[in-house]
C-alpha cells in the first residue's frame, strides 16, 4: 500500500491561492484527495491549507473560499469561516520591515549556534531578532478556534513554527513537541517577524516556520512515506533578476531542492509543483494581496495541469492516488 505525505509550503494568502490551484489539479486530473494524505506538513500558509484538508474541506470548495466564489451546499467549515469579519491587512512590504531596528541576540541563540553550529541558520536568527509586527494573527484566525476538535492531531498534521529565543525550530503535531491548540500552532507558523506579533504557546513566543524554510518537506524523513508531493510557491527559478523578492525565492529554491535530495536519498520518491515565470508575475510580490487570487488559481491549475501529465510525474501521481480512486 501507498503511504504519501503532502507538503504545503508558506507564501500567505497568494500562496494559499496557489495551493488550491494545484489540489485541484491532483484531484480533477488524478483522483488524488489530498484529504487522506497518510501525512501532512504546513508551513505558514500551508499549515492553514492544511488543517482546513485535515477538517475535511476538499480542494474544489477551497478554491472558492480563496476567491470569495460559492462554496459547495455541505461545506459548513468554510461556510462558517466566510462568514468571519477579518481585520484589514496593511500591504505586505518587506523592505519596510528589515529596515525596523533589530533586538540584541539573547543566551539562548548564542549558545545554540556555538553549540550546534551545523543545525543553527543565520537567516532564522535574524529573523527572530525582528521587532514584532503590529498586526494580531490570531484575530484572523479567530474562526479556526470555533473549529477545533479535541483529537488533533490525528490524523498525522505537522505545522512548523520557529521559536523566537533560539530561532530553533518547532514542529507541533509530532511526538515530543509542545502541547497547542491547533489556532495558536498555525497562527505562531503564519507569524511573519516585523509584521505579525509573535505567538505565545505555553513559556515561549514563536514566529512564522518559514524563517526556517519555505517548505521544511525534510521533516518527513524516517515516516516511511513512498511518494512525498510538494506545493512550494515560495519556490521556483527566479533567474537573476535583482531585488529583495527575486533573492528571496533563489533561497527558497535552495532550500527546497536540499530538502528533496534528504527524502530522496532515503528511496521517498517526490513531487515538486513551483511556480514558473508566468505564475510568479501573477503572484506578485505583494503576498497578502488578494487583488488576483482567481487569476492565480488559473494559472497554477493550468501551469500545473501540464507538468503533472509529464509521463514520470503522471506515473507517480497515478501510483499516490491509486488506493484512494
Amino acid at each position: 500500500m501507498t503511504r504519501v505525505g503532502l507538503v504545503l509550503g508558506g507564501g500567505g494568502v497568494v500562496g494559499q491561492a496557489y495551493h488550491s490551484g494545484v489540489l485541484a489539479v491532483l484531484q480533477h486530473d488524478f483522483g488524488l484527495d489530498a484529504r487522506k494524505a497518510d501525512m501532512i506538513v504546513g508551513t505558514s500558509a500551508g499549515s492553514i491549507t492544511g488543517t482546513l484538508l485535515r477538517l475535511g474541506v476538499s480542494a474544489e470548495d477551497l478554491a472558492a473560499w480563496t476567491v470569495k466564489a460559492p462554496l459547495s451546499g455541505d461545506d459548513d467549515v468554510l461556510r462558517q469561516m466566510a462568514e468571519a469579519r477579518l481585520p484589514e491587512l496593511a500591504p505586505f512590504r518587506p523592505l519596510e520591515l528589515i529596515r525596523r531596528p533589530l533586538r540584541l541576540p539573547g543566551r539562548h541563540m548564542l549558545a545554540r549556534a556555538l553549540t550546534r553550529p551545523l543545525q543553527f541558520r543565520p537567516m532564522a536568527a535574524g529573523m527572530a531578532l525582528m521587532a514584532p509586527g503590529r498586526h494580531d494573527i490570531l484575530e484572523q484566525l479567530a474562526a479556526l478556534r470555533e473549529l477545533e476538535r479535541p483529537d488533533w492531531p490525528q490524523p498525522a498534521l505537522w505545522i512548523c513554527a520557529v521559536r523566537r529565543r533560539d530561532g530553533r525550530r518547532v514542529v507541533f503535531g509530532r511526538p515530543g513537541a509542545p502541547e497547542a491548540p491547533i489556532h495558536r500552532a498555525i497562527g505562531a507558523s503564519c507569524a511573519v517577524p516585523g509584521y505579525f506579533t509573535p505567538v505565545r504557546i505555553g513559556p515561549h513566543s514563536y514566529i512564522d516556520g518559514g524563517v526556517h524554510s519555505p517548505t521544511n518537506a525534510a521533516v518527513l524523513r524516517g515516516q516511511g512515506l513512498d511518494i512525498v508531493i510538494v506545493v512550494a510557491p515560495m519556490s521556483g527559478p527566479a533567474g537573476w533578476r535583482p531585488g529583495l523578492f527575486p533573492a528571496a525565492r533563489r533561497y527558497s529554491d535552495r532550500l527546497l531542492r536540499r530538502e528533496v535530495r534528504a527524502l530522496e536519498e532515503e528511496g521517498v520518491r517526490t513531487v515538486v509543483f513551483t511556480p514558473g515565470p508566468g505564475e510568479q508575475r501573477v503572484m506578485g510580490t505583494d503576498m497578502m494581496s488578494r487583488a488576483r487570487l482567481d487569476e492565480v488559481i488559473q494559472q497554477s491549475f493550468l501551469t500545473a495541469g501540464a507538468y503533472a501529465a509529464t509521463s514520470e510525474v503522471a506515473d507517480l501521481l497515478r501510483a499516490a492516488a491509486g488506493r484512494r480512486r
